[in-house]
């Protein structure tokens, strides 16, 4: 008997119900909708990949928009120091802004809903909503389907911020269910700014499953700073793609850490389409138990004199398991391009197991590039050394373990969030409780 396809069902549920869908949305959404609906009606043939094979269990999907509660401020209990933030919640798939929000935004940012920001920006909306992410990718496609809101963030020309924007994406919901999450960020010319996302998952909540589009598109001369923290649940699934284009001399930091999962699939795709651009992109993964992290990377070096570094580093126990696939591609113009990445892995576990392929394509002479992996366990003899120096075994490996992620650590360039992430990540490895989000100014938010 042939498998059915994972993601007809939701082509019938779009199918049965288009009109809803567009009545609670807005048009910049609702104008993707038939393209999309059409390159997954093409690829109906086509063998589902790992990727679409999480979207498989009978999800729910709130198509009539309908206000499901959640105590918002219970989500979180903060273990770990402050950091002072601009912050926006997004419960399952809809955007509430804390009640100052707008007013303690600097002059020159939007940090809103993308159903508000269809209305009040259209023109920057419709430009760029979907430019970056192709409906070729299957997952990008079914995003584009249902999605009908998601999170806007524009920063204006020559804008410095000071203090990081923080986006917290939590899921509460007492039956199994699907957040269609979108957002779009737009950084003009020589403006400045980060972004701290962080995903959670209420103890008490059914299956989840995460399909993420991000959008980050960088003008001349911008810099941004974006950092994913996944502290989530083992019933929750994750299908996350950012996509991101550079403009001239812009500068992008993109970092992705997965502290607790359950199923986890992050695609990141950036294109260096101008000159004397700065790319890093990091990322770290922590799982035991029966987690699954994959992280798929492709850097594009579409333009000369540009450097770019990747550094990605898992640490996996019990029966988890961890995949890195990693692609630098240097075109035939971009010369005096240097690009680097990296994937190191530790074993902490003899029945963990890594899949990594790191790539490099290069269709240029006048490049410095390189790329490797390693996989293997603690250090033996460092272990002994400090074991005969009286340090407990368990100590000793949690001390070895959190050396092993320092440099990845160190790429982040707020001071304080990289403090919170060393406590978070001591935390882990001691195997306590996790609570890195700061609820107090999310119990202005209605849910």
């Amino acid at each position: 008997m042939a498998q059915m396809n994972p993601l007809d069902q939701y082509l019938d549920l779009y199918r049965q119900n288009a009109a809803q869908v567009d009545a609670h949305s807005t048009g910049a959404l609702n104008s993707k909708r038939q393209a999309a609906l059409e390159e997954l009606d093409a690829a109906a043939g086509v063998k589902a990949d790992k990727r679409l094979m999480m979207f498989a269990p009978d999800y729910g999907v709130n198509l009539m928009r309908v206000d499901i509660p959640a105590d918002v401020a219970a989500a979180f209990h903060c273990g770990v120091p402050n950091l002072s933030t601009l912050l926006g919640v997004v419960v399952n798939d809809a955007f509430h802004a804390s009640s100052r929000l707008a007013e303690r935004l600097p002059e020159g940012v939007t940090f809103c809903s993308l159903r508000e920001a269809a209305e009040k920006y259209p023109e920057i909306v419709n430009a760029h909503y979907g430019s970056l992410a192709p409906l070729t990718d299957r997952a990008v496609a079914l995003n584009t389907l249902l999605a009908q809101d998601g999170v806007f963030i524009h920063i204006g020309r020559g804008v410095h911020m000071e203090k990081p924007l923080q986006l917290v994406n939590i899921f509460s919901s007492p039956v199994p269910l699907a957040g269609m999450r979108r957002v779009l960020i737009v950084a003009e010319a020589d403006s400045e700014a980060s972004l701290l996302v962080c995903d959670h998952s209420r103890p008490d909540s059914a299956g989840c499953l995460s399909s993420e589009v991000v959008e980050i598109v960088l003008d001349r001369g911008a810099k941004f700073d974006y950092y994913n923290i996944e502290e989530s649940s083992a019933v929750t699934s994750r299908c996350s793609s950012l996509y991101a284009r550079q403009g001239e001399g812009s500068n992008l930091l993109v970092n992705g850490m997965t502290l607790i999962a359950g199923n986890t699939s992050n695609s990141y795709h950036i294109d260096v389409d101008h000159s004397h651009c700065e790319t890093v992109l990091t990322g770290m993964v922590i799982a035991g138990g029966e987690e699954q992290v994959e992280n798929r990377t492709r850097v594009n070096h579409l333009a000369s004199h540009c450097h770019s570094s990747q550094l990605f580093k898992y640490v996996l126990d019990d029966r988890s398991k961890g995949v890195f696939d990693g692609t630098i591609m240097v075109a035939p113009k971009a010369d005096f391009t240097e690009a680097y990445q990296s994937n190191k892995n530790l074993l902490a576990s003899t029945d963990a197991r890594m899949h990594t392929e790191p790539q490099l394509e290069i269709y240029c002479d006048e490049v410095k590039c390189s790329h490797g992996a390693t996989t293997g366990q603690l250090d033996a003899s460092a272990l002994f050394y400090m074991r005969s120096r009286g340090i407990p075994e368990a100590e000793a490996r949690t001390m070895l373990m959190q050396a092993f992620m320092a440099d990845v650590l160190d790429t982040v360039r707020i001071s304080s969030l990289r403090d919170r992430l060393r406590l978070l990540v001591e935390k882990r490895f001691v195997g306590q409780e996790l609570f890195c989000g700061d609820c107090a100014a999310t119990r202005n938010c209605e849910s």
